[in-house]
């Protein structure tokens, strides 16, 4: 018998511990539900976390927007007094300690809570919203759990909100019966908007993506001579990263089965010239007709290249059509006319 060495020890101790603690960061608060009222709350739950998250970000804007179109709604933390830091806002807040849950509210779960949905209090409504539909099963044991799991065997689950087309055909396919719902992502024209004439001959892109073939990508195109400089995108805020952007003429996407694909939006956004990966998600905006979509590793270094000899200006007409596009498509009003649709039916049901 071979005896594991110290450094194998520590390292299965580490990912037990690992393993215990995202177990734990996924349970849902225990919930009492009593009788109904005459007008129900819908309530999105939320992780109280350190570090800036998309989706909580998210879920403060549907309940702002929620409570603008005359519903009531809240945001939900487990944590009394807890509000994120990395923005400001004045949404509607309260903690599972406190709250007086009804029988005809509706909870708003995310998916990253889908391995605790079976041990949820049957009589909660539940609506799940899902921006990852490529890692829906991700944190599934396929042995220890059902068919259907996480969704199928939840008792009161209404409907699955998501993002993107993509996701809602997949998540269609994945739970049929369901009732599947899209609310767009939003891209802030106050903060990404083009405004830029003279672009830097850079190429951006988000470094923590496709890591392995962004490293043959840059080192293939200093190779074969590019002088065009790369732009990793890392460690900014929300504006200096839109600053970043109008900076750059072209955005590398190496999206990779997103739900919506933001980090391309919201390039786009900013007049860049994408070329680069939809991700699934971004299937939906991703027209050749103002960006390059490529499907492998020498497609997109060979689209690159030919996106670098094209004259600047000409990228720059590119770059703002597609702002355009993306600014109007996802914006605030779009999003309250989803939210509209999707509880007007759910609330009075």
């Amino acid at each position: 018998m071979t005896l594991a060495t110290p450094g194998q020890l520590a390292r299965s101790a580490a990912e037990r511990y690992r393993t215990y603690a995202d177990l734990r960061w996924r349970r849902l608060p225990e919930l009492r539900v009593k009788r109904g009222t005459a007008t129900p709350t819908i309530y999105y739950l939320a992780p109280h976390v350190k570090k800036p998250a998309g989706g909580v970000r998210v879920a403060y804007r549907h309940v702002d927007l929620l409570n603008e179109l005359g519903f009531k709604a809240a945001v939900l933390h487990d944590r009394r007094g807890y509000r994120p830091s990395w923005f400001q806002s004045t949404t509607a807040v309260v903690s599972s300690d406190e709250l007086e849950f009804r029988s005809d509210d509706i909870l708003v779960v995310p998916d990253v809570y889908g391995t605790s949905l079976a041990a949820l209090n049957p009589d909660i409504r539940v609506v799940v919203f899902n921006q990852g539909a490529h890692y829906t099963f991700e944190a599934l044991d396929y042995g220890s759990t059902g068919p259907g799991a996480p969704y199928l065997d939840v008792p009161r689950l209404e409907a699955i909100v998501t993002v993107s087309k993509d996701s809602a055909a997949l998540l269609a396919h994945s739970f049929p019966g369901i009732r599947i719902d899209i609310a767009r992502p939003v891209v802030d024209p106050q903060v990404f908007h083009p405004g830029r004439d003279v672009r830097d001959r850079t190429f951006a892109y988000v470094p923590t993506r496709r890591q392995s073939e962004l490293n043959h990508v840059v080192h293939a195109l200093r190779a074969r001579g590019s002088r065009w400089s790369p732009l990793p995108l890392t460690g900014l805020t929300e504006t200096a990263l839109a600053d970043a952007l109008r900076r750059a003429a072209v955005f590398v996407s190496l999206s990779d089965r997103d739900g919506f694909g933001l980090p391309p939006a919201e390039a786009m956004a900013c007049g860049c010239y994408v070329v680069g990966y939809s991700g699934g998600g971004g299937d939906e905006f991703f027209d050749p007709g103002y960006c390059t979509p490529v499907g492998s590793t020498l497609e997109l270094i060979r689209e690159l290249e030919r996106t670098m000899r094209r004259p600047l200006d000409d990228l720059a007409r590119a770059g703002a059509h597609a702002s355009a596009v993306i600014l109007d498509r996802y914006s605030a009003d779009g999003l309250r006319a989803d939210l509209s649709a999707i509880y007007a039916e759910l609330v009075k049901t």
